[in-house]
């Protein structure tokens, strides 16, 4: 495992602390298995998709939760309903149950998610409060300033 010192970044920044230890988790979390292979695409300024290759799975065995800024995809198949347990002569479509974890920024949602074709698409927006937006602060001259306060 690599590791990072972020030190010189404390030096220049301030308020960072929990990015560093965003990053810190992240480089860190265990279970980083590859599986299910996914994209995280750009889809607009404010857009983000995430596509998961979920072959095998129906929608009633995937869940989508969002939690603060955590998203959790997991896949649970279904218990065989009464029928034979499938001998295979070569499996490599893995079918198996797996949990996906996803750190979002502040201020992005899921809007919506849908299964087609053997890919889970899940559509990410961020919606930025309007106090967060950028505001122009008006400057006045001394003797101005002065009168308003």
């Amino acid at each position: 495992m690599r590791t990072f010192d972020y030190s010189p970044f404390y030096r220049a920044t301030v308020g960072f602390d929990r990015v560093f230890d965003l990053l810190d988790s992240v480089s860190s979390q265990a279970g980083a298995n590859g599986y299910p292979p996914y994209n995280i695409e750009k889809a607009g300024d404010n857009a983000y998709r995430i596509v998961m290759a979920v072959a095998g799975f129906a929608e009633a065995e995937l869940n989508v939760t969002q939690k603060e800024n955590e998203l959790l995809v997991t896949g649970q198949t279904a218990p065989a309903n009464g029928q034979e347990e499938k001998q295979f002569l070569y499996r490599g479509i893995a079918g198996r149950n797996f949990e996906r974890r996803f750190q979002l920024a502040d201020h992005v949602k899921v809007t919506g998610a849908k299964l087609a074709n053997g890919l889970l698409t899940i559509e990410l927006q961020r919606e930025i409060p309007e106090e967060k937006k950028p505001r122009a602060i008006p400057v006045v001259a001394g003797s101005q300033a002065a009168l308003t306060h």
